[in-house]
């Protein structure tokens, strides 16, 4: 039987229902993922790789939900978000109550180190290492530890204007991409294996005390790595 397809605008508006955290820490990054950039992450998984609908999916450094709810939204078997933050958790939960998934997503309030056992798909957006170098790196870990397939969102060393002003005029979400030549040594070092990037722009509102303008427009990658 064919399964149904959900509009992404249905998809954008569950999304969009996910509240962000109450008072986001710099130093853990608690940058919550943009609807449009999520929702275009996740329907790549699920309908250009069959990577969601039926599958039993991780959401490592979950946030308030984002992600994990939008993978429970499309279908997937089991879906698991795991958080360090106590408060993002608790937010979580009530936004699973608030969409009408409270029973298709179970919350844990851990490090990541707690994870055992595999799954279908990692879905994450770690922290960037923009107060931590290399704060990605533990979530790549993790993720190839534990799943078949990982989709990250890592900055892009991209900063050209050109492909920023190609992202938000094209009318398309996305555009292939080179992998970061540390990136991919990362993971073949860790017998992974990069099948694909897309860059996307991913636009932040002023947040943090330290941030000087009222939005910051920049490049990300999602990458798209399975295991050997």
């Amino acid at each position: 039987m064919q399964r149904r397809i959900v509009r992404k605008l249905d998809l954008e508006m569950l999304l969009s229902q996910v509240a962000p955290h109450p008072t986001p820490k710099p130093s853990l990054e608690q940058y919550t993922i943009p609807v449009d950039v999520a929702a275009t992450m996740l329907y790549i998984a699920a309908y250009m790789h069959n990577d969601i609908v039926g599958k039993t999916v991780l959401d490592l450094g979950c946030g308030t939900g984002r992600l994990a709810l939008g993978a429970a939204f499309l279908g997937a078997k089991q879906v698991l978000g795991i958080d360090v933050d106590k408060t993002a958790i608790n937010v979580a939960s009530e936004n699973s109550v608030n969409t009408g998934l409270r029973d298709k997503v179970q919350w844990i309030a851990a490090d990541i180190d707690a994870v055992h056992g595999k799954f279908d798909t990692v879905l994450q957006n770690p922290p960037f290492g923009v107060q931590r170098r290399k704060a990605d790196r533990k979530f790549l870990e993790k993720a190839l530890e534990t799943s078949k397939v990982v989709y990250s969102l890592h900055k892009s060393l991209q900063k050209d204007r050109v492909l920023i002003n190609k992202l938000k005029g094209s009318g398309n979400p996305f555009v292939p991409a080179f992998p970061s030549p540390f990136l991919k040594n990362h993971v073949e070092e860790r017998d992974g294996k990069i099948r694909c990037v897309y860059a996307m722009l991913m636009v932040i509102p002023h947040m943090f005390h330290f941030h000087t303008k009222r939005k910051h427009e920049f490049v990300v990658d999602l990458y798209v790595i399975e295991r050997k």
